[in-house]
């Protein structure tokens, strides 16, 4: 059986290269002073505390044979200070660390936003919304590690390890060299598992994807699971995509846990080398090889191990993050289609003339959803939209609000082809009602207001009062102050369509677009909106798509779409008498009335 979109893995556009850390590295210069700082920091305690194994040196060779318990005091007393400092240093660096790593997520997440702001209807037409939404909270904050501590670590640790060889060479050349035989294997290891490493973090961020998509899908629609009694089928469904996600990232953490026990077998074995060969020089009579230097080199043998195992912890969360930045930055990269072109001009203050010319479009190359559509809407009239489902209505009137670029022909509102303008000066002198009535979380208030943030209580209020909403809305607990839930499950469709009536209103648009404003509004209230629209209508330039056909009546023009073009237009009378299309649709809604 095919799987729909949720369930199959996404496919990244472009490969990931270094280019991709460069613009990371940007989010990162703006703190180049505190990360420098918390450099600076950890390079001074790593430093300080490359003395421990000198200090133990000096004790075992020096201070015991000679009983100097002064400088065994001294000794000791310097080596927990220097231990107070480094311990002080680490909380700094957290602390500096931290905040920059915070931040930079911030910022990132805040330019991911902004651009998904940007995007157009037809991106997230494409695309499962769980998938949109996994980009913008998980992939972000798998980055957390590593701008809070890896890159400063890295830094830091591979300045260490400059310090840690250069004590260990000082101290004795034949034992350094047999702790640096390890790093060539180390090297193949890492080789070896890179590109499996990367490709499993790559398959995991799918399964996570394809599950957290899943999850919003059926929480989104828990009503219509329950209806039908899907529960079952749709555990069944999670369960397969949770055991995906989890198979998933048991193998790709497999690769991370690799590197951690393979970094502490060579450290063991480069140790065992180190005391077996260091006791028979030193049982062999080389001066250069006392307790004290094999204790020293075994202090210095941790160290020397401990960064690399942080730099294989590093490369780690590197090539874990590296599949989270690709889908981040392909979000970033994806192109805002419709935008303002260069040049582009506030809109002035509208009028209403309206004219369409010779207009087509299509969601998919090939597929035309407007056919050559040229009609004019002069200021202050009122058009409806009728046709049968699919046929273009709701195409028309998202592409006056230019939700999508048109693929020829023109748009133009008292003159002004609308491309030429700044979308946001055309689309804040429009109110426009969706199909879809989404509530907000939020109090009622809040909702209607949503329309015009300047707009009073009073103001809110009347227009709830114009709609019909203001009853309905003082019957709940606290009135306009009531919270309701995201999408406004506490309330019915009917309830959320007049909400969202009152939203469009209160914007106070010199262009009205309301698709079909009033399909889930019962008889009785529909009658007394009628007034309250009649009014509010005059002096705008109005468009209504509606199924129900006692709502467009007085309108001063219909026009009848089908098959992305206009066959009937007329006013309702005119298109009565011309008994076509329009008439058969009055007549399957209205026949048995008239008769």
């Amino acid at each position: 059986m095919a799987r729909n979109k949720i369930e199959v893995d996404e496919e990244l556009e472009s490969g990931f290269d270094l280019g991709q850390l460069k613009r990371l590295a940007q989010y990162i210069k703006p703190y180049k002073r505190k990360m420098a700082a918390a450099i600076l920091i950890m390079l001074m305690s790593s430093a300080l505390s490359m003395l421990i194994p000198i200090f133990l040196k000096d004790i075992m060779d020096d201070y015991i044979p000679s009983q100097d318990r002064q400088a065994i005091v001294l000794t000791g007393v310097g080596t927990l200070v220097i231990a107070l400092v480094i311990a002080g240093s680490l909380k700094a660096k957290i602390l500096l660390t931290s905040s920059v790593g915070q931040d930079v997520i911030y910022a990132l997440r805040k330019d991911l936003f902004i651009h998904l702001q940007k995007l157009p209807f037809s991106y997230y037409d494409s695309r499962p919304h769980g998938k949109i939404q996994v980009r913008v909270v998980n992939y972000v904050n798998h980055l957390s590690d590593l701008l809070s501590n890896g890159i400063v670590n890295t830094i830091t640790d591979l300045m260490s390890l400059v310090f840690i060889v250069f004590f260990m060479v000082r101290l004795n050349v034949r034992l350094a060299l047999l702790c640096f035989c390890g790093i060539p294997v180390l090297g193949a290891v890492i080789w070896t598992v890179k590109r499996k490493q990367r490709r499993a973090w790559q398959i995991e961020s799918n399964k996570q994807s394809n599950l957290n998509a899943y999850i919003a899908e059926s929480l989104n629609g828990i009503r219509v699971t329950q209806s039908f009694v899907r529960e079952e089928r749709n555990t069944t469904i999670f369960n397969r995509l949770s055991g995906e996600y989890r198979t998933a990232w048991m193998n790709a953490v497999k690769y991370n846990l690799m590197l951690s026990p393979i970094v502490d077998t060579i450290s063991v074995v480069t140790t065992s080398f180190i005391y077996v060969f260091g006791i028979y020089w030193m049982m062999g009579g080389d001066a250069s090889v006392t307790p004290g230097v094999l204790i020293a080199f075994t202090g210095y043998i941790s160290r020397f191990w401990q960064p690399i195992t942080t730099l294989a912890g590093f490369y780690n969360s590197l090539l874990t993050s590296i599949s989270y930045l690709e889908r981040i930055f392909e979000t970033i990269d994806e192109p805002v289609l419709v935008t303002d072109m260069p040049g582009a001009k506030e809109m002035p203050s509208i009028c209403g003339d309206v004219e369409f010319r010779e207009v087509e479009f299509s969601y998919e190359d090939g597929i035309k959803r407007l056919d050559r559509v040229s009609f004019h809407v002069k200021a202050g009239e009122t058009y409806a939209i009728v046709g049968p489902t699919g046929a273009g209505k709701t195409t028309i009137i998202n592409l006056i609000s230019r939700f999508y670029n048109l693929d020829s022909g023109q748009i133009l509102i008292d003159g002004i082809d609308i491309s030429t303008v700044t979308m946001d000066s055309l689309r804040k002198q429009m109110g426009v009602m969706m199909q879809d009535s989404f509530i907000f979380s939020g109090t009622i208030m809040e909702n209607i207001r949503y329309g015009n943030r300047e707009a009073t209580d009073e103001e809110v209020i009347k227009a709830a009062k114009t709609v019909c909403a203001h009853s309905f809305i003082m019957q709940m607990e606290n009135g306009y102050q009531t919270q309701v839930n995201e999408r406004g499950s506490r309330l019915s469709q009917g309830q959320r369509q007049l909400i969202s009536f009152a939203r469009a209103l209160l914007a106070n648009p010199k262009i009205l677009i309301l698709d079909e404003a009033t399909s889930s509004i019962d008889t009785e209230t529909e009658i007394v909106l009628q007034k309250g629209l009649a009014e509010l209508l005059k002096g705008r330039t109005s468009f209504i798509i509606a199924h129900r056909l006692s709502t467009i009546q007085a309108a001063d023009c219909i026009l009848y779409v089908d098959g992305g073009q206009i066959v009937e237009r007329g006013n309702h009378s005119q298109l009565l008498r011309e008994k076509g299309e329009y008439y058969r649709l009055y007549m399957a809604q209205y026949g048995f009335l008239a008769l």
